[in-house]
């Protein structure tokens, strides 16, 4: 069985290791604790979750480079695509240019992608559309709404119209390309998900997130701008309070329909 492929940009070792666990138990597959873009994971060398972070390993996408997964997921992070280019860091501009072959190959061969948060902005604006900071969320649960469409959907299979999820995001998408399929929004972000082809994902929600990963990045990045420090608490009661149980759903669906 091929590997799921982990793509981080999380340089805070926190909130990068409480990602890939999440990812690794919500997509129902092993990680060994190694990170091995050239081989399997997992106990029995048979598949699992291998992570490899942008910005810092080295990302190869040649012939057959996709051969080697099922599919591919990308997690977010202090990353915005919409920054001013001289603004952002060595490490973000290695990232974006390691993700451009990535996201040419997945698109062209409608190969199995999910980008969560970061992952909205890099394939939106991969694809035409327009990514800005007109409609910002704050840290904490988000009501999330499916489209018809996403109803219909494979990956949402399972889950409600009308659900909660964790997130929190400086800039989102504003315009889709024409050629995608808007699958849910919420009442601040019109774009909480869409798809290009069938099988190519991002959703501006976090599906990996539970309520111990929420506190580990409230934690994790709450002198990131994203919030004030001071209201650190009060974002950890809000999430508390709030029962988040769908989004990790789309994971399950993701791994289940995809694993070779």
């Amino acid at each position: 069985m091929r590997p799921f492929l982990l793509l981080s940009i999380r340089a805070e070792q926190a909130a990068a290791d409480d990602e890939l666990a999440a990812f690794s138990r919500f997509l129902g597959v092993g990680h060994d604790g190694h990170d091995d873009p050239h081989g399997p994971a997992g106990p029995d060398g048979s598949g699992g979750l291998v992570r490899l972070r942008l910005g810092v390993d080295d990302v190869e996408v040649g012939p057959g480079w996709l051969d080697r997964w099922s599919g591919v997921v990308l997690g977010g992070g202090a990353f915005t695509v919409s920054d001013d280019e001289a603004t952002k860091s060595r490490a973000q501009l290695r990232a974006e240019r390691d993700l451009g072959p990535v996201l040419d190959a997945v698109v062209e061969a409608d190969f199995p992608f999910l980008g969560a948060c970061y992952g909205i902005g890099t394939l939106g604006r991969h694809q035409g559309g327009l990514v800005d900071r007109s409609h910002p969320e704050p840290v904490g649960p988000l009501a999330v709404t499916l489209t018809d469409a996403g109803l219909a959907d494979p990956l949402f299979e399972g889950v409600p119209r009308d659900f909660a999820a964790y997130g929190g995001h400086k800039e989102a998408m504003t315009r889709l390309p024409g050629h995608a399929v808007r699958l849910a929004t919420s009442a601040a972000c019109p774009v909480q998900a869409f798809r290009v082809g069938r099988n190519v994902y991002a959703t501006q929600f976090h599906p990996e997130l539970d309520l111990v990963g929420l506190h580990t990045r409230i934690d994790t990045y709450a002198t990131f701008g994203y919030f004030d420090p001071a209201e650190a608490a009060t974002l950890r009661d809000a999430g508390s309070a709030v029962d988040v149980r769908h989004p990790m759903t789309l994971l399950r669906n993701f791994a289940a329909l995809h694993r070779r």
